[in-house]
């Protein structure tokens, strides 16, 4: 009898230990795929302010497609204070669906020292501004969409000459908001990942978060099956995401998103988005992905 109810005892033990690392080993991984970003572009953000129903209708999108970011396009001197209201609106009913929030800030000449970066510097402070006027509905990042690389000087393999400004640029929006405890994230094609070690470290050091734009991979009518789209995905998300990083040292290099786009995919953008997913999920310079854009989504602003 003794011997029986020590065996009944360890057994218990034992169950409960691998019980515990069983839980322990689920939850670990719950957390790390809560960590991945799914994204959301939002263009011509007062279209959505026009209708109320229509906040909810991005809202529901979001849920739907399981975005947990969006990147709201931002300009305080378009529709003044009764817009800036709309938004903090929006703003709220976002975070209520535990949605981060970004401002989405544009320019093709921003790298450039001088008018144009202090035109975006005036942005981020018009962002900043919101914030302090919005304090239960603020933004919590600043999402940059600077493109030097769309400038006739600046096209071409290899021309990078534009990077060195573009990233004092980036810089000097990380100290703005990271003095309001906001985070910064900027839009990059892979043509920034094709410079040399020196030019790739400054990149991935500049800012905590970059995103990938892996555009024009496919199209709608180029005849290949899905399964081959796919296939092409896997296989160039690893390619830049390996090229990015390749013989970098440092703790405190960028995570990366991949950024896919609906002309490309059109309505297979979502499958395609898991496949990003799946393929880079383990890489530990993997961020997330996201959606360019929402205004080229069926149920954009109806």
């Amino acid at each position: 009898m003794r011997l029986s109810i020590e065996l009944y005892r360890a057994a218990r033990i034992a169950f409960c230990v691998l019980a515990g690392a069983t839980c322990f080993t689920f939850a670990r991984s719950a957390v790390a795929q809560e960590a991945f970003v799914h994204g959301l572009w939002v263009w011509k953000t007062p279209t959505l302010l026009d209708l109320p129903a229509r906040g909810e209708a991005l809202r529901d999108f979001c849920r739907s497609q399981q975005i947990n970011e969006v990147y709201l396009s931002f300009s305080s001197q378009n529709g003044g204070a009764a817009e800036e209201v709309e938004i903090g609106k929006l703003i709220v009913l976002l975070h209520r669906s535990h949605i981060r929030v970004e401002a989405l800030l544009s320019s093709a000449d921003a790298d450039q020292p001088g008018k144009h970066r202090d035109k975006l510097l005036a942005h981020v402070s018009e962002v900043l501004a919101f914030n302090r006027q919005h304090q239960h509905d603020r933004f919590d990042g600043i999402h940059l969409d600077v493109e030097p690389q769309q400038r006739q000087e600046n096209k071409g393999p290899g021309n990078l000459g534009f990077l060195p400004d573009l990233l004092d640029t980036y810089r000097a929006v990380r100290v703005l908001a990271e003095q309001n405890q906001m985070t910064v994230n900027a839009d990059i094609p892979n043509k920034f990942l094709k410079g040399d070690l020196n030019q790739r470290q400054a990149l991935l050091s500049s800012l905590p978060r970059l995103m990938l734009m892996l555009y024009e991979l496919s199209s709608p009518g180029d005849g290949e099956s899905t399964a081959a789209q796919a296939d092409k995905l896997r296989q160039a998300g690893e390619k830049f995401l390996n090229m990015a990083y390749q013989g970098l040292n440092g703790t405190q290099l960028a995570r990366m998103s991949i950024g896919l786009r609906t002309p490309d995919y059109e309505g297979q953008l979502p499958s395609m988005l898991r496949v990003v997913q799946d393929t880079l999920s383990g890489n530990p310079h993997y961020l997330g992905w996201a959606w360019h854009s929402y205004n080229d989504a069926p149920q954009a602003a109806r």
